[in-house]
């Protein structure tokens, strides 16, 4: 995997943090069986290449909602908001089986809101895709909201134009693109 610091700075990033969940030894659900996880401390300790004036959305289940507030904090931006993926399909869950998964939004510095008229929807409604993957929606907002900036998907389950994706799944390798 390319290293982190060698991609430069970005105005935008997406974040899919590999969260380490709590299902128990044994659960057949365990998010370990796809890709390797880091606990909150582990990913308190990356340094997030954005500029000082930045944006980060970050994707968070909702049994890990405090954690992502967390991380958000220790990686130096500030919550301002949320919003939803409501997916096609239940999955699975302990208390609720989930049919959404949350996205968090903050800001470093004085990145600006959107201007009037631009402001993207709360909700995405999309089908789910293989394990983790997200929907191409979240990026389309982004690019029409915040145009020709740089922008990085940290923990990337795929490529996509214009961003440069890092993470550990092969199809990503750490390539910009």
């Amino acid at each position: 995997m390319t290293d982190l610091h060698s991609l430069g700075l970005f105005d935008v990033v997406v974040a899919d943090p590999p969260w380490r969940s709590d299902f128990g030894k044994t659960c057949s659900r365990a998010t370990e069986r796809h890709y390797p996880t880091l606990t909150l401390d582990e990913l308190a300790e990356i340094q997030v290449p954005a500029l000082p004036y930045s944006l980060l959305v970050m994707w968070a289940t909702a049994p890990c909602l405090r954690q992502a507030l967390a991380l958000m904090e220790a990686w130096g931006f500030t919550y301002r908001t949320s919003g939803v993926w409501r997916k096609d399909k239940a999955g699975t869950g302990k208390w609720l089986r989930s049919q959404h998964e949350l996205f968090l939004l903050g800001r470093r510095g004085k990145f600006p809101a959107p201007k009037p008229g631009t402001l993207p929807l709360s909700v995405i409604d999309a089908p789910r895709g293989r394990h983790s993957q997200k929907p191409e929606a979240l990026q389309d907002a982004l690019e029409s909201t915040y145009p020709g900036l740089r922008y990085l998907e940290m923990f990337a389950r795929r490529q996509r134009p214009g961003w440069t994706c890092w993470g550990n799944d092969p199809e990503v390798s750490g390539v910009a693109a």
